[in-house]
């Protein structure tokens, strides 16, 4: 005769265990000690099984009837509802273990030994900090696109949209980074790119006409700060690299006989070593550079440490000190600059600028042929713009 939820509550302990059925082999064991402990009696491959579901109260009668005909249908499909149990509580305890905090951490470190630049890593861990609060503790095949806006959204309430959009960007290569080693099944934060407020673009200051760089380019060349600044701001006019690879140079990666600048892979943004050439007068102002830091590492070290590179700030508060606000020139804004004239000149192949300025794609073959093939253009084209800039500026 099935059980009832009074009978249950009625029971007592006895000197010795008491089984009580309900029907289909499930049951209730009542122990010595006042356990009232469900149990499914059944075969399995001929075999007499046993498979605990719970205990009373906690477990209620319902539930235990419910667990019992999920353990017949198992049975009919031929699986042993034991292993069975005993896989979800594997993949649950797998669940609990695998959280967003730790897998974004996971995430942290190997994006570490890809030999990603400081800055970099330091910027997605505070991505990431930001959204731990919310998500950290939940296991993170659990989360979903809705558990994601939440962080999203309250970035977005400070008004701060551009950091909403990187850090809907970081969550996702956490996710993605999940479902590589098997930990998620589905990214989140795919469905959430229309939901963001869209940042308004601005773009970094430049003088991309002749007239206004020729402006620019006398102010430097007449500036009177030290002299790593000012060789620095005329590297930035000659080679326009990005500031952090220049601001961080060190000596050895510059060959002034044979003129070629060699930018190691873990200082670009691409991630792969980048050799520029030198013109003479690019040659000509590190070598006069190397009398005042040729005995150090770095290149362009910082006033208050020989170790430390000098920063970003540095060369824009120069800009500042000749005259331009931040709305008018950047340290770079010399990319921007010298990308709009050399194509504007169109004595050059767009490809080889784009290489000059290191944006070539990721294809190895179109990389390779880009290097080969376009480094005599460029050994020519770094000489006309030397020349170029110099003509300009003692121009009248």
């Amino acid at each position: 005769m099935p059980l009832s939820d009074a009978q249950l509550r009625s029971l007592k302990p006895a000197n010795r265990p008491v089984k009580l059925s309900d029907g289909g082999g499930l049951h209730v064991l009542v122990t010595p000690q006042g356990s009232r402990l469900w149990r499914l009696a059944y075969r399995f491959a001929g075999k007499q099984k046993l498979l605990a579901l719970g205990a009373y109260p906690a477990v209620a009668l319902g539930d235990a009837r419910s667990r019992r005909d999920e353990a017949k249908r198992q049975l009919a499909k031929g699986l042993d509802p034991s292993t069975e149990a005993r896989r979800d509580k594997q993949a649950k305890s797998a669940s609990l273990a695998n959280t967003f905090e730790i897998i974004a951490a996971e995430f942290l470190a190997k994006t570490k030994r890809e030999g990603k630049a400081d800055a970099t890593l330091a910027k997605k861990q505070w991505l990431i900090g930001i959204a731990l609060p919310d998500l950290g503790k939940r296991p993170i095949g659990e989360i979903s696109a809705a558990d994601v806006l939440l962080p999203l959204r309250k970035v977005e309430a400070a008004g701060n949209y551009e950091t909403a959009r990187r850090l809907r960007a970081v969550i996702g290569q956490v996710f993605r980074y999940a479902i590589a080693t098997s930990k998620a099944a589905n990214d989140p934060t795919f469905g959430l790119r229309g939901a963001l407020v869209a940042p308004r673009v601005t773009h970094r200051a430049a003088q991309t006409t002749w007239s206004a760089f020729t402006a620019l380019l006398r102010a430097i060349w007449g500036y009177d700060g030290s002299p790593a600044t000012r060789a620095a701001l005329k590297l930035m006019a000659l080679l326009y690299p990005r500031p952090g690879e220049l601001r961080q140079a060190e000596w050895l990666e510059f060959d002034l006989d044979v003129g070629i600048w060699t930018i190691p892979a873990v200082r670009t943004k691409m991630r792969r070593e980048h050799r520029k050439p030198l013109s003479a007068a690019a040659v000509e102002i590190l070598r006069d550079l190397r009398n005042h830091t040729g005995n150090r590492r770095l290149a362009f070290p910082s006033l208050h440490s020989a170790e430390r590179p000098m920063s970003e700030n540095t060369l824009n508060a120069a800009l500042r000190r000749l005259g331009y606000s931040g709305d008018e020139a950047t340290a770079h804004g010399f990319r921007a600059t010298a990308s709009t004239l050399l194509n504007e000149s169109r004595r050059w192949s767009p490809d080889a600028i784009e290489v000059e300025l290191g944006h070539v794609g990721a294809d190895e073959v179109r990389r390779a042929y880009h290097r080969a093939v376009y480094w005599d253009e460029r050994v020519k084209m770094a000489e006309w713009w030397a020349g170029s800039l110099e003509s300009v500026r003692k121009s009248q």
